[in-house]
């Protein structure tokens, strides 16, 4: 290589400028400044002089380019050519470029982690669908982005944003009831955290998994899944916390009181020892609201007329007036728990008026339909009068 090759190489490094970002602001084709800039060829002058303008090189490309031509009469010999070792470190120069060369760069890459924090804080409070159009476009990005040249720490954190952006896509898809699309993001997920070597990415996606199983009926492999969650989770961290929850959901629905409990406990104790983020509406942070809803859905799948006073603190949360469209789905969920609950109580009256609320507030999840249409058959049971109009906004629900 060209000592004005190597220097500009450098130079546009620095700079952050790519081959390829060069050859586009110079007006050149790429594969010319390709060629020049690997020592293959020499620059011409107009080329030299804009490449030196670029990077700001005060001249000093331009003089190398007119001192990399050689002098006449020289000979054409080994030595001249080649040079003592020039193999080895042309090798050892070629590595080190790619490792540096990127035409992603690290603003680029910040921008995108701070879109997904945004998705993944909207998640409680915007409609799936159109979350999911906004995961597609990110996703179709980072796609284009992993074609692109970048440093090998560059590459890494693409596949972890690619590798989160397919794990939201995945919850949105199961909360939507479309189980092929999730599974198949799921697998994409797995794939990029395993390329990137990130346990948490593969933790939430047991995590994931639990939940679709126990929205579907199969409590023991909701046990299985979440149990294996815990124990390739980074100690202390959110998946920790949210798959020891789901563990604890799934056996409320075993009957296995006792462990439904001490997943409670484990859960409040985990909860209580988090760092907390400045965002803590973050869908894969855990937080306290977080730990008493779950607390709230577990104890009102046991039974266990305790789950009220819960439920009622995450409705508690909501200031007065706050319109039911805007709540968050956890806040809807705890409307489910207390109707469940407060049928255990005999409480009949206030049990359907908060299942009417979950209903009209338009903010149920095609995933959590079927908790409706257990507390619509609980109160058809008992020939509530209430049952026709709670019946009425269920079916209105579906499809």
């Amino acid at each position: 290589m060209t000592e004005f090759a190597a220097r500009a190489r450098a130079a546009l490094a620095d700079k952050g400028v790519s081959i390829r970002g060069a050859a586009r602001a110079l007006n050149y084709n790429p594969s010319y400044v390709s060629r020049v800039l690997n020592g293959k060829q020499l620059p011409s002058p107009k080329l030299a002089q804009g490449l030196d303008q670029l990077v700001g090189a005060d001249g000093v490309l331009v003089a190398l380019a007119s001192c990399d031509a050689r002098p006449e009469g020289v000979p054409s010999d080994a030595s001249w050519d080649v040079g003592p070792g020039s193999d080895d470190d042309l090798e050892a120069l070629e590595l080190a470029r790619r490792v540096e060369a990127s035409d992603v760069g690290p603003e680029t890459l910040d921008r995108l982690e701070e879109a997904f924090d945004g998705l993944a804080v909207a998640y409680q409070t915007h409609r799936p669908s159109a979350l999911l159009r906004d995961v597609r476009r990110h996703s179709a990005y980072v796609t284009k982005l992993l074609d692109e040249r970048k440093t090998l720490g560059e590459h890494r954190r693409l596949l972890v944003i690619g590798g989160w952006l397919s794990l939201l896509g995945a919850t949105l898809h199961v909360d939507l009831k479309e189980g092929g699309a999730a599974t198949a993001r799921l697998r994409t997920a797995t794939l990029l955290a395993e390329h990137a070597g990130h346990a948490e990415i593969r933790a939430w996606v047991y995590e994931t998994k639990a939940w679709t199983a126990l929205t579907a009926g199969d409590y023991p492999r909701a046990v299985q899944l979440s149990q294996a969650a815990q124990s390739i989770a980074p100690r202390g961290g959110s998946v920790t916390v949210q798959a020891t929850a789901q563990e604890g959901r799934a056996r409320a629905r075993l009957g296995e009181r006792a462990e439904a409990y001490s997943a409670i406990d484990r859960v409040q104790h985990l909860a209580s020892t988090m760092v907390m983020r400045a965002r803590p509406e973050h869908h894969y942070q855990y937080d306290p609201d977080k730990a008493t809803s779950y607390t709230a859905t577990t104890l009102a799948w046991i039974g266990d007329p305790a789950a009220e006073a819960p439920a009622r603190e995450v409705i508690g949360h909501l200031a007065p007036g706050v319109a039911p469209s805007t709540w968050p789905r956890r806040v809807v969920t705890a409307h489910l728990d207390l109707a469940l609950t407060l049928l255990s109580l005999n409480r009949l009256d206030e049990a359907t008026d908060a299942a009417l609320k979950a209903i009209s507030s338009g903010r149920l999840l095609p995933a959590n339909h079927w908790r409706v249409l257990e507390i619509v058959r609980a109160v058809e049971a008992r020939r509530l009068p209430e049952a026709p109009e709670l019946r009425e906004s269920y079916e209105q629900l579906r499809p």
